[in-house]
């Protein structure tokens, strides 16, 4: 029973750290809670769906093509709402984050409609609805086994793209500082539209991979996951990429964990008290670092 159920944390936990690192990408560039985010993971779903059902295609080329549409909508968020309040007082910028969020919330109860509906199954490879293999109390699915391979390749390209590339030395040398990155020749405006294209297009395959492990999509789906991504980044430490990884898994764990041997109905505080209890006793997070104003 533990196996199994810690198992499912991990699962649900990569899934978060998908969406949290989308959150400490853009706040370590440039400071902003993008709470839009959430939303985009949302689209990110919905876009597979249709592309399954409108085009025909399947799975792993409409999941390609909703990432690459989820990419492209964090660029023109970034261009359309933040780039013009990159000088702005931070409070202007967080009001127009979550303005963009219910904006695009309702857009999708629009398009989709605001009841739930369920995943394109039929696009879904029969092997993922049965066991792959068990490995002593552990039944590991099909699915699952999925997920860990997409979430565990994605967050390796991600670190390699951070620490070995030179758009990456361009993020941490804008994270850094600036007015620094922007007098040694760093186009500020070119790195941060990638910060956003990368860190939406992780998103939106977070949201199909929920869509695919729960059935399920809603419009309003991004909203939970966001500010549960949002809190595994914090628990991480704001700003570090592999903070936003750990966060990620430490809640999914302590959600499912706590379902399963409390209940169901306190899964989401139950993550939430892990959360408070790390930040009472390091406010910086688990591999944030305290640091001071920026000059």
């Amino acid at each position: 029973m533990f196996e199994q159920q810690l198992f499912n944390g991990l699962t649900l936990g990569l899934i978060y750290a998908l969406i949290a690192v989308g959150y400490t990408m853009v706040y370590g560039v440039i400071e902003l809670i993008n709470f839009a985010h959430g939303e985009v993971y949302m689209l990110g779903a919905f876009l597979c769906v249709t592309m399954i059902n409108a085009l025909g295609l399947s799975l792993f080329p409409a999941m390609i093509l909703a990432m690459a549409c989820c990419a492209a909508i964090g660029v023109l968020i970034d261009r359309i709402a933040y780039k013009p309040l990159r000088k702005a007082p931070r409070l202007a910028a967080l009001i127009t984050a979550i303005g963009v969020s219910i904006f695009l919330q309702n857009l999708a109860m629009i398009i989709w409609g605001s009841r739930p509906a369920p995943f394109a199954r039929q696009a879904v490879p029969q092997a993922f609805n049965e066991t792959a293999f068990t490995l002593g109390a552990v039944n590991v699915s099909g699915l699952q086994l999925f997920i860990y391979a997409v979430t565990i390749a994605m967050m390796v390209g991600l670190t390699l793209i951070i620490n070995k590339t030179r758009v990456g030395t361009a993020m941490r040398a804008l994270a850094q500082n600036p007015v620094s990155a922007a007098l040694m020749g760093i186009n500020v405006d070119r790195v941060i539209a990638f910060t956003f294209a990368l860190g939406s297009s992780l998103g939106g395959a977070a949201g199909i991979l929920v869509g695919m492990y729960y059935n399920t999509l809603s419009a309003t789906m991004g909203y939970n996951a966001g500010v549960k991504a949002f809190a595994a980044a914090v628990l991480g430490g704001i700003g570090s990429v592999p903070g936003a990884m750990l966060g990620g898994v430490i809640l999914g764990v302590a959600e499912t964990l706590g379902a399963g041997y409390v209940s169901s109905e306190y899964r989401d505080g139950l993550g939430y008290a892990v959360m408070i209890a790390v930040i009472l006793l390091r406010p910086s997070g688990l591999l944030g670092k305290s640091v001071g104003q920026k000059a």
